[in-house]
C-alpha cells in the first residue's frame, strides 16, 4: 500500500501561556490545517491511501491547563458512535477541527490521522474528573476515506504536559483499512512503555501502527528515526511515523518503516515540512511477533557452536565459551585489557570499556548485565569509541527500567567524552555485540554517521544472549546498541 506522512513545521502561538478565546485560537489552528489541507491533496495525487500527521501540529504546546482551553474540540470518546463530522457537523458544538479534518479524508478519499487537544465534561461523581468539570485529553483521531472519524486514541504516557489528562484507563485503539487490515495507534512517549503500546500490538497481533509524535531527540540512544526503526525491527511490524520540525527544540525525525527497509526524513539544518510516500508491503506472516518467537527461541536454543573469531565474520554466530562465564582476567594476566571507566550517558552512569586497536575482544558488566563485542576496523582512525553497559532505573525526564549494552563514538579523545552526542563519524566497524539481556524486549539500534540507518545483518537470541551482527557498516558508525526494556521493573 502507499502510505504518506508530514513532518510539519507547526505555526505556534507567540505566548502560549496567555489566556484567549476561541476565535483567535481557531483562526492559529486554521493557519496549520490550511497546510495540512495542501499536503494531503499532495499525498492524494501521490496514490497515497492513508496520511499520518504529528503530535500537537495544530494547535502547537507549552500550554497551561487554561490556556490551552479554547484550543480544545469535544470529542465523544466513545467507538460505538457512527459520526462523520464533515457531513453532519451540527451534532456537537466546538468541532471545527474534527470537522476540516473529516472533510480533508472525504474529498481526497484518503484515511487521514491527525493529533488535537480535545476535551470532555464529567461529573464530580466521577473520582477521577479534574476540580474544572472537564478531561483534557491528548487526542489522536483516524478518520476513513469517506470522513468517518473511525478510532480516537488518548495519550497516556505524557511527557510533562500539564495542559493534558491521562485517561483513567489506557485506550487499546485500532481501526480497520481495506488495504492493510488493521493499524493500531499511540503516540510520542508512548512508545517507551508497556502499556498501551507494547501490549496492543501483542493483544490484536498488529502489523501496521500510526505513531503522531512530537520527538525531541537526544543521541546516542534516543534519536527519532534511531528509535522508530528499532521498534518496527523488534516487533516486525510497519510504523508510520509523523513527527513535528523544529531544528532549534531538536525535534525532527520522520519516517516509514518495516521490518527491513525504512524511508526517513532527518534534518536539522533547513526549515519547513517535509511530506514521505513510500510504497511498502503488507505484512501479513501470523506468527506473533519477532519478540515471542524469539522468547521462543530463547527457549529452545542452549547447544554452543564452534568458536567464533573475530577475523571471519561468518554467518554462524558463535560466542565463545570463555565468554559465557564472565572473567576479565584470561591467562595472559591483566596487562593487556582495557581500562573500565565510568561516564554520563543518556543521564545514566554507563561502565564503559575502551576499543583499543584495530581488532579486539571486550567484556563489561554492571549489575546482572554483561555485554560483549567482537569488533574489526577496515581502518585505524583516529576516533575513540566504547563500548557500555547499564542495568538500572532511568530517571531523568520519565522513569523507566533499561538494560543497554551499547557501542558508541565518544565526543573526543578522551574517556569523559564518552556519551556525548555526536553526528559524524568516519570508522567502519564489523562487530558482533551480545549481552545476557534478562528481558525479551530488546530493540536494535544501528546509526550512522549525518544521523542515517543500517541494517543489521543478524540479530536474535543464542545460548541465552541477545546478539546484533554487521560487517561493515554502509558509513561511519555513531551507535550500535542493544535498547533493552525491562518493563516489570519500572
Amino acid at each position: 500500500y502507499v502510505a504518506a506522512v508530514y513532518e510539519h513545521e507547526s505555526i505556534l502561538s507567540p505566548n502560549p501561556t496567555a489566556l484567549t478565546d476561541r476565535r483567535s485560537a481557531l483562526k492559529l489552528m486554521g493557519r496549520n490545517l490550511d497546510i495540512y489541507e495542501q499536503q494531503v491533496v499532495a499525498a492524494s495525487r501521490q496514490g497515497a491511501q492513508i496520511i499520518v500527521f504529528p503530535e500537537d501540529g495544530i494547535h502547537g504546546f507549552n500550554f497551561t491547563r487554561s490556556s490551552i482551553y479554547p484550543y480544545l474540540d469535544f470529542v465523544l470518546h466513545s467507538q460505538s458512535l457512527k459520526w462523520n463530522p464533515c457531513r453532519e457537523p451540527y451534532l456537537f458544538n466546538d468541532t471545527e477541527v474534527l470537522q476540516r479534518l473529516s472533510c480533508m479524508a472525504l474529498e481526497n478519499k484518503i484515511f487521514l490521522v491527525a493529533n488535537l487537544g480535545t476535551k470532555q465534561p464529567c461529573e464530580h461523581t466521577d473520582p477521577h474528573c479534574p476540580a474544572d468539570g472537564r478531561y483534557q485529553f491528548n487526542t489522536n483521531v483516524a478518520f476513513s476515506d469517506d470522513g468517518m472519524l473511525v478510532a480516537t486514541y488518548r495519550k497516556h504516557n505524557l511527557y510533562f504536559e500539564y495542559a493534558f489528562d491521562t485517561p483513567p484507563e489506557p485506550d487499546y485503539t485500532l481501526f480497520d483499512t481495506p488495504f492493510a487490515g488493521k493499524f493500531g495507534m499511540f503516540t510520542c512517549f508512548d512508545i517507551l512503555f508497556f502499556e498501551p503500546a507494547v501490549n496492543l500490538i501483542r493483544q490484536y497481533n498488529l502489523k501496521q501502527v500510526v505513531y503522531p509524535t512530537a520527538w525531541m531527540n537526544q543521541l546516542p540512544l534516543l534519536s527519532a528515526v534511531e528509535f522508530q526503526q528499532a521498534f518496527a525491527t523488534a516487533f516486525n511490524i510497519n510504523i508510520l511515523a509523523a513527527n513535528i520540525h523544529h531544528p532549534t527544540l531538536g525535534m525532527t525525525g520522520s519516517g516509514i518503516y518495516t521490518p527491513v527497509k525504512s524511508f526517513i526524513y532527518h534534518n536539522m539544518e533547513s526549515y519547513g515540512g517535509k511530506l514521505i510516500v513510500a510504497e511498502i508491503p503488507v505484512i501479513t506472516t501470523d506468527y506473533k511477533t519477532n519478540l515471542e518467537s524469539n522468547e521462543r527461541f530463547r527457549e529452545n536454543v542452549h547447544h554452543s557452536c564452534e568458536t567464533f573469531t573475530s577475523t571471519s565474520m561468518a554467518d554462524q554466530v558463535c560466542f565463545k565459551e570463555a565468554l559465557e562465564t564472565p572473567d576479565r582476567t584470561s591467562e595472559k594476566g591483566n596487562e593487556h585489557l582495557p581500562p573500565t571507566f565510568y561516564a554520563e550517558m543518556m543521564y545514566d552512569n554507563f561502565t564503559f570499556v575502551p576499543l583499543w586497536g584495530e581488532k579486539g575482544e571486550l567484556q563489561v558488566c554492571a549489575n546482572t548485565l554483561c555485554c560483549y563485542l567482537t569488533y574489526q576496523r577496515a581502518v585505524l582512525t583516529d576516533e575513540l569509541y566504547a563500548l557500555g553497559v547499564f542495568d538500572g532505573l532511568h530517571t531523568v525526564h520519565g522513569t523507566y527500567y533499561v538494560q543497554a549494552c551499547a557501542l558508541v563514538k565518544c565526543g573526543g579523545l578522551s574517556f569523559g567524552t564518552c556519551g556525548q552526542e555526536v553526528t559524524d563519524a568516519t570508522a567502519l566497524i564489523n562487530f558482533q555485540l551480545w549481552g545476557n539481556m534478562s528481558t525479551p524486549y530488546i530493540f536494535p539500534l544501528l546509526l550512522t554517521s549525518g544521523i542515517t540507518l543500517d541494517f543489521a545483518d543478524h540479530m536474535g537470541w543464542k545460548n541465552n544472549h541477545y546478539f546484533i551482527s554487521k560487517n561493515r557498516t554502509s558509513s561511519g558508525l555513531l551507535t550500535a546498541a542493544l535498547y533493552g526494556r525491562w518493563y516489570e521493573k519500572d
